[in-house]
């Protein structure tokens, strides 16, 4: 019977997969097993649950509504407020929207902001395990705001792990802090074990001198002719990204800009994931 399984799934692939580039190439007939090892990540940059139409107005059930929307295993988010002045000092934006969608989060701080905290997450489905704040370089020259990458090891069914990374960098019209921003991250990422997925706002532009760095060492889950990310409305370029490493580990099954104009400036962008 189990040889009758493999050959009858061979079968079926072979008849049905051929030239679909995006479908999983797993190593087991195990369908759910197959299952299991996929993963929906999105990123969203949330501009602290402030809708730009709506200035001053917090809106936590409209990111939340959007993320849920989507269903995914894993979100990056930017631009999250922590207790501050702007968004409500009892307000931790970070669980709330974790809770709404019925996933746990993982803040990680940026800089102190107005009476709180301001950085970036991980909300994830899965059990998260190792998880880490690590500070990215800045030219103090520059005042350039300081940034962060969020790390988190994420444990799938059957004990598959991967690590997930979320990150916001530098926004300047020089990229001098960008290109220190991503040579941290290429470097911490070649000393995982693991596979390592990056998510977040990179505030870089697809032709950058800073995402061909990132090119140089992740696979990103889009690289031709992909849909904009900002503004929210009529968007024009692309600055938020997901990438994996190394490019084997992974198989893309899906990319997508959700059509969002309300929630927040920028659209957030939503991949699925085949971990090999």
């Amino acid at each position: 019977m189990k040889i009758y399984s493999v050959a009858l799934v061979s079968l079926f692939g072979f008849l049905f997969g051929c030239g679909v580039k995006t479908l999983p190439t797993g190593d087991s007939s195990n369908g759910s097993q197959t299952k299991s090892n996929t993963v929906s990540i999105l990123t969203y940059n949330i501009h602290h649950a402030n809708p730009p139409s709506k200035p001053g107005v917090i809106d936590i059930d409209a990111i939340a509504n959007v993320i849920k929307q989507q269903q995914p295993d894993l979100v990056a988010l930017q631009e999250v407020d922590v207790h501050t002045n702007r968004s409500g000092t009892t307000m931790h934006e970070a669980e709330e929207i974790a809770r709404l969608a019925g996933m746990k989060a993982f803040f990680a701080k940026a800089i102190d902001y107005g009476g709180g905290e301001y950085g970036v997450a991980i909300l994830s489905k899965f059990p998260m395990e190792n998880l880490r704040n690590i500070s990215l370089p800045t030219d103090d020259n520059t005042k350039g705001e300081h940034r962060t990458l969020a790390m988190a090891t994420i444990v799938l069914p059957h004990n598959k792990k991967f690590v997930f990374a979320c990150t916001h960098l530098d926004a300047q019209h020089d990229d001098v802090n960008r290109q220190m921003q991503i040579k941290k991250i290429i470097e911490v990422a070649k000393d995982e074990s693991l596979p390592v997925v990056i998510a977040g706002d990179l505030n870089a532009l697809p032709t950058s001198d800073v995402i061909k760095q990132l090119d140089g060492v992740f696979t990103r889950t889009c690289v031709g002719d992909c849909p904009f990310t900002i503004p929210e409305k009529n968007p024009n370029r692309t600055i938020d990204y997901i990438a994996f490493a190394p490019a084997s580990t992974f198989s893309i099954l899906s990319h997508a800009v959700v059509d969002e104009s309300y929630a927040s400036d920028h659209r957030p962008v939503k991949a699925i994931l085949q971990l090999r």
